[in-house]
C-alpha cells in the first residue's frame, strides 16, 4: 500500500471514528433524559445539545492549542495559538503522514464535549441552566485540555510513563470529578433524603435509557477505536473485541452483584454496568487480551451497585450514576492497567495513580473554584418553586410530553 492510500485509509477511518463518538451524545442525551422526571425532560437534552456546541467552539478557539500547544513550561501548561491554523508543510507531512490536522481536531473536540455530558446528568433536575453553561465552557475550554496535555500532549505524566489510552482518567474521571464538585456545592433534589432515610427518584423512561446506553456502547467503538489513530488492522480489531467483551462483562457483573445485594433485576443498574465497564477497559483497550478485558469488566460492574450506595450514604445525589460509572469506573480501569495486560507492573501502577491524583486534584480543585464563583454570583440552583413543578415549564416554557401532565 503506497503512502498516500495508507494516509487516506487512515484519515478516513478517524473521521468515521468521529462521527460515532458524535453519536454517543445523541446517547447521553437519551439516557440522561430517560432517567430524570418527565418534568425535567426538555431541560436535560437542551443542555447536553448546548455542551456539544459550546465544546465544539470553545474547543476550536482555545482548547485544542491548550491540549496540544506544541512546547509547554515544565510539562504543565501550553499555547500555540487562538484558533486554528494548518502547520507548514504539506497536510500529509502531520502526524507521520496518519491523518491530517483537521481530522486530528474533531475527534479530539468530539471527546472534549463529551467531559461535560458527564457532568450534565449528575446535576440534573435543580441546576440554573445559565449557570450550569458557564461552568462547562470554563471546563472544556481550560480545565479538560490542560489535564489532557499532561499525557496527550507530551506533558509530565507522558514523560513519567502515565498510560492512558483512550481517556478511563483524563475524559471519564475528569467528568467525574467535575461533577462530584459541582454536586456537592449544588445539594440534593428536593426529598431525595430524610434523616437518614433515602428515597429513590425513578426515571420516567426507563426504554429511553436503554436506547442511551446500547447508542453509546455503538459510539465506544469510535472513542476507543479511533484512538489508536490509525487503521491498523491488528489494533483497530482487538480495540473492538476488547470494547465489546468489557461493555457485556460490566453487564453481567453488576447484574449478579444487583441480584445478590438488592435481589432484584433492577435495569438501570445493569445498563450502568455496560457503560462502567466500557469505562473500565477504555484506558488499556489496546493493551488486553480479550479473557483479560472480561475480567476489568466484570469488576467494573460489580463496582456499580456498591459504589451508588456509597454516594447515597453520603447524600451526594447523582440522578444516573454519572459519579459511580465515569469516576470510579475511570479509576479502576487506570489501575488496571498497572495491573493487567503487556504494561503490569509495580512500577506502572505507581504511575497510574500519580496520575489519577495529581488530576483528580486538580480538576477538582479547578471546577469548585469556579462552581463556587458562579454560585456566589449567577446563583446555581433553582427555586424550590420551579424544581418542584419542572425546568421544563419554567426555563423553556414547553413540556416534553403534551399528552401528560408536567409533574
Amino acid at each position: 500500500m503506497t503512502d498516500t492510500t495508507l494516509f487516506t485509509v487512515n484519515n478516513l477511518w478517524i473521521l468515521v471514528a468521529a462521527t460515532l463518538v458524535f453519536i454517543m451524545h445523541l446517547g447521553f442525551s437519551t439516557l440522561e433524559a430517560g432517567l430524570v422526571r418527565r418534568k425535567n425532560a426538555v431541560n436535560i437534552i437542551f443542555k447536553n445539545v448546548m455542551i456539544l456546541a459550546i465544546g465544539l467552539v470553545s474547543y476550536y478557539i482555545i482548547g485544542f492549542s491548550l491540549m496540544y500547544p506544541g512546547e509547554s513550561w515544565n510539562g504543565l501548561i501550553g499555547f500555540s495559538q487562538i484558533g486554528l491554523s494548518l502547520p507548514a508543510g504539506e497536510s500529509i507531512g502531520y502526524a507521520d503522514g496518519n491523518y491530517t490536522y483537521w481530522t486530528d481536531f474533531i475527534f479530539q473536540a468530539m471527546f472534549a464535549a463529551t467531559c461535560c455530558t458527564i457532568v450534565s446528568g449528575a446535576v440534573a433536575e435543580r441546576i440554573k441552566l445559565n449557570s450550569f453553561l458557564v461552568i462547562c465552557l470554563l471546563f472544556v475550554s481550560i480545565s479538560y485540555p490542560i489535564t489532557g496535555m499532561w499525557k496527550w500532549g507530551g506533558g509530565w505524566l507522558d514523560q513519567l510513563g502515565f498510560y492512558d489510552f483512550a481517556g478511563s482518567t483524563l475524559v471519564h474521571s475528569v467528568g467525574g470529578w467535575g461533577a462530584l464538585a459541582v454536586v456537592y456545592l449544588l445539594g440534593p433534589r428536593l426529598g431525595k433524603y430524610s434523616g437518614k432515610r433515602i428515597n429513590p427518584i425513578p426515571g420516567h423512561n426507563i426504554p429511553l435509557a436503554a436506547v442511551g446506553v446500547l447508542l453509546l456502547w455503538f459510539g465506544w467503538f469510535g472513542f476507543n477505536g479511533g484512538s489508536v489513530l490509525s487503521a491498523d488492522p491488528d489494533t483497530v480489531s482487538l480495540v473492538f473485541v476488547n470494547t465489546a467483551l468489557a461493555g457485556a462483562a460490566g453487564a453481567i457483573g453488576c447484574y449478579f452483584c444487583t441480584g445478590y445485594l438488592f435481589k432484584s433485576n433492577d435495569l438501570s443498574m445493569v445498563l450502568n454496568g455496560i457503560l462502567g465497564g466500557l469505562v473500565g477497559i477504555t484506558a488499556g483497550a489496546d493493551l488486553m487480551s480479550p479473557f483479560e478485558s472480561v475480567i476489568i469488566g466484570v469488576i467494573a460492574g460489580v463496582i456499580i451497585p456498591f459504589s451508588v450506595v456509597f454516594f447515597d450514604r453520603i447524600k451526594i445525589d447523582d440522578p444516573v450514576g454519572a459519579t459511580s460509572v465515569h469516576l470510579v469506573c475511570g479509576i479502576w480501569g487506570t489501575l488496571a492497567v498497572g495491573i493487567f495486560g503487556s504494561m503490569a507492573g509495580v512500577a506502572q501502577l505507581g504511575y497510574q495513580a500519580i496520575g489519577i491524583v495529581s488530576i483528580g486534584i486538580a480538576t477538582l480543585i479547578f471546577i469548585y473554584a469556579i462552581t463556587y464563583i458562579v454560585k456566589m454570583t449567577m446563583g446555581l440552583r433553582v427555586s424550590e418553586e420551579i424544581e418542584i413543578e419542572g425546568l421544563d415549564i419554567k426555563e423553556h416554557q414547553i413540556p416534553a410530553y403534551h399528552d401528560l401532565s408536567p409533574a
